[in-house]
């Protein structure tokens, strides 16, 4: 069975930290182009950064660059989400999804539809 399970969301100060972890069982991540999706109540999923499927480039939505850095442990199978400077406008549950059938990261993020796998997501909440 393919499966992602997230970890490592909760609540934080705007201005504070979080690392967010993915990690897949049932495949291996390093022929799967990975993706960090959030989507906020009342709106659409936003795609926030996608590594590609050679894991040589990792693409970030306009909103994080700069803040949030995205990286792949092929030994351990996971993919990270380190979110630095984090705002109440990135309060939202974020999700990890992997699809075989795409090899861009710029691919992955601009997504719509249907990916592969998803991960169950997990709450960041950035609030005072």
């Amino acid at each position: 069975q393919l499966q992602l399970v997230e970890s490592g969301g909760g609540l934080v100060q705007p201005g504070g930290s979080l690392r967010l972890s993915c990690t897949a069982s049932g495949f291996t991540l390093d022929d799967h182009a990975i993706g960090w999706f959030r989507q906020a109540p009342g709106k659409e999923r936003e795609g926030v950064s996608c590594i590609s499927s050679s894991g040589y480039s990792i693409n970030y939505a306009d909103s994080v660059k700069g803040r949030f850095i995205m990286s792949r442990d092929v030994a351990k199978n996971t993919v990270n989400l380190q979110m630095y400077s984090l705002k109440p406008e990135d309060t939202a549950v974020y999700y990890c999804a992997a699809d075989s059938s795409i090899r861009a990261a710029q691919a992955m993020c601009v997504v719509r539809g249907y990916l592969e796998v998803w991960g169950q997501g997990t709450l960041v909440n950035v609030s005072s």
